[in-house]
């Protein structure tokens, strides 16, 4: 039961993101091939970024108590992909989030120096 807790908080995390896109119109339910692009190739990315860092000594797993234990590949836990896959997520909901703040707050000044 403790074993999957790590995982459980991702999922659970990455929903919520999802919620939040959802509400907003952000990322996945503003532009759903383009998100998907983007969430595909940002995992992909830091994959092989911890792929090399994992070649090169520098990325270990190590034991913790709340992970499940199931490693893909040497020093790659399953909780990882999960991991980045929240990562992206969570990046491209706030900086799509910022996004749109920053442009309407410049539309009001905008508006507001006529």
């Amino acid at each position: 039961m403790m074993g999957a807790v790590y995982l459980g908080a991702l999922l659970i995390s990455t929903a919520c993101m999802l919620l939040v896109d959802r509400r907003f119109r952000l990322f996945f339910w503003r532009d759903a091939f383009a998100a998907t692009v983007v969430t595909l190739v940002g995992v992909a990315f830091f994959l092989v970024w911890d792929v090399a860092g994992i070649a090169s000594g520098i990325f270990l797993r190590g034991d913790a108590v709340i992970a499940t234990g199931i490693v893909l590949a040497p020093e790659m836990p399953l909780e990882e992909p999960v991991f980045l896959l929240f990562l992206v997520v969570c990046t491209m909901v706030v900086y799509t989030g910022l996004v749109r703040l920053l442009a309407r707050r410049r539309a009001a000044v905008a508006g507001g120096m006529r």
